[in-house]
């Protein structure tokens, strides 16, 4: 078959050269100019993702990669499903069904054997990773589930709902065991302490209570002067189990004694909502993300920030990098950026979502950085030292 192009040439040879003049104009289109693209924009937004799961159909809402496999993702979002799925294995990817509401926590047990799914609905299922079968059903609360947590050492699962208690399961049998009331709000965050004798959480109704897990007794509530006049949005604790760390809507961050109950230091810097708290696990350090667009680097031993990383818009999650100087944040501007917590530099931003980023998680061999995003994708990227 010959080709046009090539007959074309031919056509122009035999004429010699060919011009056009005034007389071969047939008409004239008129163009806006506004329609004409801009030699500033760029025609493909850049996308630095290496693998993309778009199993979703709606926003997402939470991932956690498994803590023992380092291919195993879990996502959740808004279409009332759950996946677990594989970072490289594109064509494999297993739905967590019975959802009736959004999948809006998620969590492997520490041993990686369990993946717990919560949802809007106030259910939470407990599935088993290697059949992939349900293995138990837990019910009670009255409101949608915000936070679920494993006990350190224990297939023990525990969960703050809407309905303003925190609940407790046994996950192998789906059995209660206990129930934590007295929060006057929804319970936004929680969590055992790392040693698994004490429980924090924190609410809506600007209280962070110690609970004990056994007897389901109050210890402490932390509450009124000096301490958050909004809500609790986020908290962290210490791998020694000493020092609870609270974030609030009205910006401000305050470090708790857990066994006295006492207020020890606030770290003042922040201008709106704390959206997220982390701690490095190797140095006296916490970071801090919020809506005022700033990632602080704080020094817990004076409560000073080491410093501040500017951002183009809120900062909604961030994650360490393991035991690195590294963490990376999400953004309310689609980007994921990876930061130096020494020099307080940017050194990496990672382009690919195009709204707001939710949640993130780093593989367990700390070579992957999933986010996932309002835009119902799921992005992993490869993370470089």
């Amino acid at each position: 078959m010959s080709n046009p192009a090539h007959a074309l040439h031919e056509e122009e040879d035999d004429q010699g050269e060919v011009f056009l003049d005034e007389a071969d104009i047939v008409g004239e289109i008129a163009v806006d100019e506004e329609d004409l693209p801009d030699a500033d924009d760029e025609v493909d937004e850049l996308d630095d993702s290496i693998h993309i799961f778009t199993g979703h159909s709606d926003e997402l809402y939470a991932v956690i990669c498994s803590p023992t496999d380092t291919t195993l993702v879990a996502t959740g979002g808004k279409d009332d499903r759950g996946f677990l799925w594989k970072i490289g294995h594109g064509d494999w990817a297993f739905e967590l069904q019975g959802h009736k509401d959004s999948v809006s926590s998620l969590a492997f047990s520490t041993d990686g054997q369990l993946l717990a799914s919560g949802s809007l609905d106030g259910i939470i299922q407990i599935w088993d990773i290697a059949s992939g079968n349900l293995k138990s059903t837990l019910e009670g609360p009255g409101g949608g589930i915000e936070w679920i947590k494993w006990h350190p050492r224990g297939h023990v699962v525990l969960a703050g709902s809407e309905d303003s208690a925190v609940w407790m399961w046994n996950a192998d049998n789906g059995s209660y065991l206990n129930l934590f009331s007295g929060h006057g709000g929804r319970v936004s965050c929680g969590d055992f302490t790392p040693d698994g004798k004490t429980i924090c959480t924190g609410s809506a109704d600007t209280t962070l209570r110690i609970w004990n897990p056994k007897s389901g007794e109050s210890i402490h509530v932390v509450q009124g002067h000096p301490y958050h006049t909004t809500g609790l949005t986020c908290l962290t604790i210490s791998s020694d189990s000493t020092l609870a760390v609270t974030g609030s809507e009205d910006g401000s961050v305050y470090i708790v004694n857990i066994t006295t109950g006492k207020v020890v230091s606030s770290l003042v810097s922040h201008l709106d909502s704390v959206e997220c708290i982390w701690l490095t696990p190797s140095s006296p350090w916490a970071a801090t993300g919020g809506m005022d667009k700033k990632l602080i680097i704080w020094d817990l031993q004076h409560s000073l920030p080491r410093c501040t990383c500017e951002h183009e818009d809120g900062v909604t999650c961030l994650t360490w990098l393991g035991t690195s100087r590294y963490l990376a944040t999400g953004c309310m501007d689609g980007k994921v950026r990876l930061w130096d917590s020494l020099s307080g530099d940017c050194v990496r931003t990672l382009n690919g979502h195009n709204e707001p980023i939710q949640s993130l998680s780093v593989s367990a061999n700390q070579e992957f950085l999933v986010s996932v995003s309002t835009d119902g994708t799921a992005r992993v990227f490869e993370l470089h030292e």
